[in-house]
C-alpha cells in the first residue's frame, strides 16, 4: 500500500512539474497557432531569454554583441525596451529601417515585440531578411518576459514625466564630484563604485519605480547599478540611457541651471470631448482610469462604443463587455473609418495598447475627423468578458 501511495504521489508531482513547465514564459513553445504559422512560413529561428541577455553585453548601445530590434509602436518602445534596442515598428518599417543602412548584412539581429502572441516581430524579421540581412533571429517571448526578469531602457519622455510627477526614484550613477557639479534635479547620488557602501539609500519597497542614468549612451555605470538593483530583488528598474547629456540637449532643467526648467506639468484641468468623454494626457488617448472605472462597474456610457481592433480569434477568446470587433491592422484608413459606428464616441482597444494607438494614428494621418475617436492605452487580458485591465501611465506626449 505504501508503495502504491508513493507511486501515486510521484505521478501527481510529475504532473504538477509538467504543468509549471508548460506555463513557464521561458518555454519556447508558447506562440499562438497564428503567430507560429508566420514563424514557420518565414523559417525564423527563436532564441530565449538567456541567449538574448548574453547578447546585450554591458547594456550600452556600443557594447551589444547583436543588434536588438523592437518591432512595437514607437510609443511602446519609448516607455520601456530591452537595453541597447533600436526601434523598427512593423507599420513604419521603411521609415525606421534606415538605422541599419551602414550595418553589415551578416550582422546578428534579434527582433522582439510584445510577447508570444505578437506577430510584429516575425513580420519585421521577414522584412529584414528580404532586405538581405542573413542572420536574423526572434526573441519571441519579448518585452513582457524581459521586463519581469530584468531592467528596461526608457526614453527621455519617461524620465521627464517621472521627474515632473515625482513618480520614480532618479539615481545618478556617475562619480559624486560630477553629481555635485550638475545633475537632474531631484536625483540622488549612488556612484556605481559605491553601491555596496550606499545601498541603504535604495528604496525600502522593492516595487518602487527606479530610473538610473549616467553620462550618456556609451556610459555603462547606470547599467551596473541597474544590474545590482535587479540582483537585490527590485522589480521596476529602468535605465535612462541618454543620461544627463540627452537631458541637457533637450533644454531641460538641471541643478546647475537653477530652476530654468522648460519641463512643465500638464494642466490639471480635465479635458472633455464634445460628447462628454474624459481625455488622457497623451494625444488621442482616453483617460484610462476614467474609462476603466466604468468597465469595472459594467456601466460604460451609452455614447461610447469600444472597438476591439484585434484579430477575430483573439476577440473570440475574450474582450471587454459591449465591445465590437473591427480588425484594423489590414484595413486602410478609409475602410476602417467606414466600418466605425456613426454618432458614437469611439474608443479603440487591443491587448497592450499598441494596435489601438496604430488604428488611431492611421485615421489621424489620413486626415479623418478624430475629435470623437480615441485609443485606450492599457494592458487588457480577458477570458470571455471577464477582464483584468492595467492602465498604462500617461506620458503627456
Amino acid at each position: 500500500m505504501k508503495a502504491k501511495s508513493l507511486l501515486k504521489s510521484l505521478v501527481i508531482l510529475s504532473l504538477l512539474v509538467s504543468s509549471v513547465l508548460a506555463n513557464d514564459s521561458t518555454n519556447l513553445t508558447k506562440a499562438s497557432a497564428k503567430v507560429q504559422s508566420i514563424i514557420n512560413k518565414f523559417k525564423l529561428e527563436i532564441v530565449d531569454y538567456n541567449y538574448t541577455k548574453a547578447k546585450i553585453g554591458k547594456g550600452t548601445h556600443n557594447s551589444a554583441k547583436a543588434i536588438l530590434v523592437d518591432a512595437r509602436p514607437n510609443k511602446k518602445y519609448k516607455v520601456g525596451t530591452i537595453p541597447s534596442a533600436i526601434n523598427i515598428p512593423d507599420t513604419d518599417y521603411k521609415e525606421f529601417v534606415n538605422q541599419l543602412k551602414d550595418t553589415a548584412k551578416n550582422k546578428e539581429i534579434i527582433v522582439f515585440c510584445g510577447g508570444w502572441n505578437c506577430g510584429k516581430s516575425p513580420k519585421v524579421a521577414n522584412m529584414l531578411k528580404k532586405d538581405g540581412f542573413t542572420n536574423v533571429k526572434l526573441y519571441q517571448a519579448g518585452e513582457p518576459e524581459w521586463s519581469k526578469r530584468n531592467y528596461k531602457e526608457v526614453h527621455l519622455v519617461v524620465t521627464k514625466a517621472a521627474q515632473a510627477n515625482n513618480s520614480a526614484v532618479l539615481i545618478d550613477a556617475r562619480p559624486y564630484k560630477m553629481f555635485l557639479a550638475e545633475t537632474i534635479a531631484g536625483a540622488i547620488s549612488i556612484p556605481d563604485t559605491k553601491v555596496e557602501e550606499l545601498k541603504g539609500r535604495f528604496p525600502i519597497h522593492q516595487n518602487e519605480k527606479i530610473i538610473v542614468f549616467c553620462g550618456g549612451y556609451k556610459c555603462a555605470k547606470s547599467h551596473k547599478v541597474a544590474n545590482k538593483l535587479i540582483s537585490m530583488g527590485y522589480r521596476d528598474v529602468n535605465v535612462f540611457a541618454g543620461g544627463l547629456p540627452k537631458w541637457k540637449k533637450a533644454g531641460l532643467s538641471t541643478t546647475k541651471s537653477a530652476g530654468e526648467a522648460t519641463s512643465k506639468k500638464a494642466s490639471a484641468k480635465p479635458m472633455i470631448s464634445e460628447n462628454g468623454a474624459k481625455l488622457g494626457l497623451d494625444e488621442g488617448s482616453i483617460d484610462g482610469e476614467w474609462l476603466n472605472g466604468f468597465i469595472k462597474e459594467n456601466k460604460v456610457p451609452d455614447f461610447i462604443q469600444i472597438v476591439d481592433v484585434t484579430d477575430p480569434s483573439e476577440f473570440k477568446n475574450g474582450h471587454i463587455k459591449g465591445a465590437i470587433n473591427i480588425p484594423a491592422e489590414k484595413l486602410s484608413a478609409k475602410q476602417l473609418y467606414a466600418k466605425l459606428p456613426k454618432g458614437k464616441t469611439i474608443v479603440f482597444n487591443c491587448t497592450a495598447g499598441g494596435r489601438s494607438i496604430e488604428a488611431w494614428t492611421k485615421l489621424k494621418e489620413a486626415k479623418f475627423d478624430v475629435s470623437e475617436i480615441f485609443y485606450f492605452d492599457a494592458n487588457v487580458d480577458c477570458k470571455g468578458t471577464k477582464c483584468k485591465i492595467e492602465v498604462n501611465e500617461a506620458l503627456g506626449i
